[in-house]
């Protein structure tokens, strides 16, 4: 897939994740949806799909490594990890940037939502506050739903654009180990 048809892509799941939250926020005062925000802005829920992304590339290192050290000629081993290491280093950074757009828009589009639904305005002044109270402890239940709604929409929202290039990584990967331990 071209980079142009990629970023229109990305761009245009942007607008729709977009009216989706414009849409889950209908209703919900102005005021609210800045309480929201702030909640929003202090939870770190934007890192849940680079962290998706850098954990399975992060155990094709790991792997490589065994396979360098067990399979490639000694003279070999720092090159080869060298290069295999800035393989993944290129693909993390080429697919970050798209990643963050698209988990921010599912953010903004199903946790917000969710937000102003199951907290009051006094709740999320609160939580924005970062203050002890009982509140604390009924955000602390709904994290672990936040989460798994976004990393259940990452998957399926990017799916379909990371899961080839990842192949196509671990392809380019197995040739480098091959290539250097000599078959």
């Amino acid at each position: 897939m071209s980079r142009t048809m990629y970023a229109t892509m990305v761009l245009g799941m942007g607008l729709l994740a977009g009216g989706a939250h414009a849409e889950g926020m209908n209703g919900v005062p102005p005021a609210k949806q800045a309480l929201v925000q702030r909640v929003l802005d202090k939870m770190g829920l934007e890192s849940v799909g680079l962290q998706m992304l850098q954990a399975p590339v992060a155990d094709l290192l790991r792997q490589s490594r065994v396979v360098v050290q067990s399979r490639v000629p000694a003279d070999k081993q720092d090159a080869t990890l060298k290069d295999i290491t800035a393989e993944a280093t290129k693909f993390v950074e080429q697919e970050s940037p798209a990643l963050r757009t698209s988990t921010h828009a599912i953010v903004q589009a199903s946790v917000a939502p969710l937000l102003a639904q199951k907290f009051s305005e006094d709740e999320l002044k609160q939580l924005a506050g970062i203050l002890e109270s009982p509140v604390l402890a009924k955000f602390e239940s709904v994290v672990p739903e936040m989460k798994k709604t976004v990393g259940e929409n990452v998957a399926k929202a990017n799916a379909a654009q990371i899961q080839p290039k990842m192949t196509d990584l671990q392809n380019r990967v197995g040739l480098k180990l091959r290539a250097a331990a000599g078959q």
